[in-house]
């Protein structure tokens, strides 16, 4: 009897170590801000860090890195794609629907969490803003509604957050607020992000990587 209790409480630590040892996973779907080369998937999205005239050189400088790393995370998958928009309509008035968010969705892995890194390019490009009943996914309030839809849906048990990116059009940052809170999605609105070349530099990664672990808090 004492044996079995024995061999017993044996199996339940090392069950209790093993699910201690497991790490929690993250993954990103995002534009430029997201990207680093050699560290995206698919490798054929295109990147934009590390990049001349900024100063984030190295791929621990890079907001989800901090964050993962300092969290005690593992990444699972970073599905960013540099001047990609939530909607299928980019710089140009060029049809981005392949590169869009809205159509890269479904390939995040299999994480714990996601963060949702976007809008920026919608912002940028002067896409239209569209209202949330039309089905034209061409324009930011369908194919965002669309896409937190279809998400919140496919990921059952994954925490997704969505990161508003600061100085975007007052349109786009009503737009997302009210579809996320419409969609129980949680936004994490940034601010004062240094940029260099409209993009974070070291110190606005770390701003970004420090606002993201005080919201979690």
């Amino acid at each position: 009897m004492t044996r079995k209790i024995i061999i017993s409480t044996l199996l339940l630590l090392l069950s209790v170590v093993g699910a201690s040892a497991q790490k929690i996973s993250v993954s990103i779907l995002g534009d430029s801000y997201s990207t680093f080369a050699d560290y995206v998937e698919p490798d054929t999205n295109l990147v934009w860090y590390p990049a001349q005239k900024n100063d984030v050189r190295r791929v621990e400088d890079t907001w989800w890195h901090q964050l993962i790393t300092d969290m005690g995370w593992k990444l699972c998958k970073n599905n960013s794609y540099s001047g990609s928009t939530i909607c299928y309509r980019g710089y140009n008035a060029e049809d981005y629907r392949l590169r869009s968010f809205e159509n890269r969705a479904d390939d995040l892995g299999n994480p714990d969490i996601i963060f949702i890194f976007g809008g920026t390019n919608d912002s940028w490009s002067g896409a239209r803003v569209g209202d949330n009943d039309s089905k034209d996914l061409y324009t930011y309030r369908p194919a965002l509604n669309k896409m937190l839809g279809y998400m919140v849906k496919r990921y059952i048990n994954v925490k997704i957050y969505f990161i508003l990116n600061s100085e975007l059009r007052q349109d786009i940052n009503e737009a997302t607020l009210e579809l996320c809170k419409l969609h129980g999605v949680p936004v994490i609105q940034l601010h004062d992000i240094d940029k260099q070349m409209g993009h974070p530099s070291v110190k606005g990664m770390k701003s970004i990587a420090q606002q993201i672990k005080q919201y979690l808090k």
